[in-house]
This record gives structure tokens, sequence and C-alpha cells, in this order.
């Protein structure tokens, strides 16, 4: 089960991370999204659990739970749609 992480403070590790959802069950992975210009945390990641019934009860429990002086936000994470946005349009048309 994949699962949405945010309102992270800037300086939560991803070992500190896994360490609040362990208590829930087995972790396969943890992810922080960084900027891939900047490479400093945008805030959010992503936990991987194997078992959606620990997943579960890990959302249960952590989602508002406050992290390094910010409140977390925890769900389910929403599959990615095609449609991200980005890429080049408007911009000054050319008159021939």
């Amino acid at each position: 089960m994949k699962i949405y992480v945010g309102n992270l403070s800037y300086d939560v590790t991803e070992e500190e991370l896994r360490q609040e959802f362990v208590a829930f069950g087995e972790v396969e992975s943890v992810n922080i999204i960084t900027d891939k210009y900047s490479g400093r945390p945008k805030g959010f990641g992503f936990v991987e659990m194997p078992s959606v019934s620990e997943g579960q009860a890990a959302i249960t429990a952590l989602n508002g739970k406050t992290l390094k002086e910010r409140t977390l936000t925890v769900n389910a994470a929403r599959p990615r749609s095609d449609n991200r946005g980005g890429g080049f349009s408007g911009g000054r048309q050319r008159r021939y």
C-alpha cells in the first residue's frame, strides 16, 4: 500500500519518517520528494507498506500527528494521473 505523507518539516529525514511508520508494520520504502533543481525537500513524501491493514492502521494513527512542529497529513496515495501539467503552452504567436 502506498501512503502519501504531507506537510512534512523540511528537516525530517527518510529514516525519521520510517521510524514513525515501522511501529505499525513492515515498511518497504520511504521517499521524501525533493526539488529536482535545488535538491531541497518539497514537504511531502510517500511510504510503502506491503500490508493494507497495517497501512490503514498507520494512516489512522498518524494523520493529524505532530512531527517536528508540523501536523502531518497522511492518507492513501492516489495513482498518478496522465495530466500532470507542465510542458510549454502559450507565449507570443508570430504573425506573418
